[in-house]
């Protein structure tokens, strides 16, 4: 087969090698901007040029036949080298110019990310974002992403990062609450209170707190604090203290895999707390909640910076790198409770 012969498979071929990455024919749909039926229609079409199956359908999810991933080996390369090189010789553009796809949690977000994106759209006109909110772990290679907002203690070793600022995570509680519970003293007597919980995977129904100690005590106290978290496992609901740091037991009425609802529900006096910065500052200027337990620390819990990150790559598309100087200018002065 010449090459004028093959043309029309090329972006078919394209389509085959994100498709192996997505496992779905809507993520493959969503990532290249067509319809899922079109996916369909143009595997179909590859399949028969080829002369054999390439792809293999479940109910759950789609993988290759042996044909189909000897396929994909042989030319995502090609396909990466070409990208590749058409992002450089569009970032000699004048003005940066393409689409940046990022993925952010949703109070971070709506909160601090869509409010500057008039600003970013104004100064680079030529860049659109696709901005998706979400609270879970994406993917970004297998999903499309060419950019995470994640909270975190240190990024991935595979990723490059960007520190964006200092974050950190507050016990907060409403004065209703505190009229009607009492204000804790100590973080053991969080266990006898109602707490607020982040739902995450494994539900881990603990808080952790060390002593708001002088920076060259941090690294003892933390290695203490592993300790402590290490032999409370299995315990029963007893909050176990080694060298000053706190692993406390907790539960209360409500668990939720968002700040903003947990925030909301403290704001109503149905509990305490644990909260990022970023989700509960203005609330705490204005006395619509209380800082809690000052002589303490909460770790370990939602990571103390924010960070932009990708997948490594040998080049950052010169759109990326405009995004993210636009986010550390934009949060470089932190969420006014950081540093307290």
């Amino acid at each position: 087969m010449s090459t004028v012969d093959a043309l029309p498979q090329f972006a078919d071929l394209h389509l085959l090698t994100v498709l192996a990455q997505t496992r779905s024919y809507t993520a493959a749909a969503r990532r290249l901007g067509v319809s899922k039926a079109s996916v369909s229609m143009r595997i179909a079409e590859l399949e028969r040029a080829a002369g054999v199956p390439l792809v293999r359908r479940t109910t759950r999810s789609v993988g290759l036949t042996e044909a189909g991933s000897q396929l994909v080996d042989d030319v995502q390369a090609a396909f990466a080298q070409i990208e590749h090189g058409f992002g450089r010789v569009r970032d000699q553009a004048d003005h940066p110019r393409g689409l940046v796809r990022v993925t952010a949690p949703v109070a971070l977000g709506r909160q601090h990310i869509a409010p500057t994106l008039a600003a970013f759209v104004a100064r680079f006109p030529e860049i659109r974002i696709d901005l998706d909110l979400s609270d879970r772990l994406v993917n970004l290679a297998q999903e499309g992403f060419d950019l995470a907002i994640r909270h975190a203690e240190a990024p991935p070793d595979t990723h490059v990062a960007w520190t964006l600022c200092d974050t950190r995570s507050l016990l907060v509680a409403s004065p209703a609450y505190l009229q009607r519970r009492g204000l804790p003293r100590h973080p053991r007597e969080l266990a006898g209170h109602d707490c607020l919980l982040y739902l995450r995977a494994g539900g881990n129904e603990s808080w952790a707190f060390e002593p708001a100690v002088a920076a060259p005590a941090v690294t003892r106290a933390r290695a203490a604090l592993s300790r402590a978290r290490r032999q409370a496992k299995g315990r029963t609901p007893e909050a176990t203290a080694v060298d000053g740091p706190v692993v406390v037991p907790v539960r209360g009425p409500l668990r939720a895999n968002n700040s903003e609802v947990l925030r909301e529900a403290a704001l109503d006096g149905l509990g305490i707390g644990l909260l990022p910065d970023f989700s509960v500052g203005a609330h705490l200027a204005h006395g619509a909640l209380v800082p809690l337990l000052p002589g303490w620390r909460p770790h370990g819990y939602f990571g103390e910076r924010i960070f932009a990150i990708r997948p490594w790559a040998p080049r950052v598309p010169r759109a990326v790198q405009c995004f993210v100087e636009h986010l550390r200018e934009a949060l470089a002065g932190g969420f006014g409770v950081a540093a307290r």
